[in-house]
């Protein structure tokens, strides 16, 4: 598995979804090499939304990616916030778990779940992170 930064810059690879996120945020960082430490198929490409070039990233998508992770299926589909943690999961082998999450109303559970800490990220880096 190469480190992010070697991955930083490249389009994904066919069949390969792409996981656009913080490259500023060191929680997102954190948890961006969690995934990749699981991905044993290889079939996440993280990308910092930062570091996108102008197309494909826009405005819109720009301001988009500062407020949730983004997630790019092969086919094209995108998938944002909590949802997107939930297919990353279900990549990495939590499959039942997922599934579980996906039914109503616990979405909606792992939907809030996202925002807390997505506006509160330096506070939860601190407390699951510490040196």
């Amino acid at each position: 598995m190469p480190p992010v930064s070697d991955m930083e810059g490249k389009a994904p690879a066919q069949g390969q979804y792409w996981l656009l996120w913080d490259g500023d945020c060191g929680f997102c960082r954190r948890a961006v090499y969690w995934a990749l430490g699981r991905d044993r198929a290889g079939l996440i490409a993280p990308q910092p939304y930062q570091q996108i070039s102008w197309p494909p990233m826009d405005e819109a998508l720009a301001a988009a990616c500062r407020l949730a992770v983004h997630l790019r299926h092969p086919d094209g589909r995108q998938e944002r916030a909590g949802r997107a943690c939930l297919t990353v999961l279900e990549l990495v082998g939590y499959r039942r778990t997922v599934r579980l999450l996906r039914l109503w109303p616990l979405v909606w559970g792992v939907e809030i779940g996202y925002w807390l800490v997505a506006r509160n990220r330096m506070l939860f880096s601190r407390l699951l992170f510490r040196p």
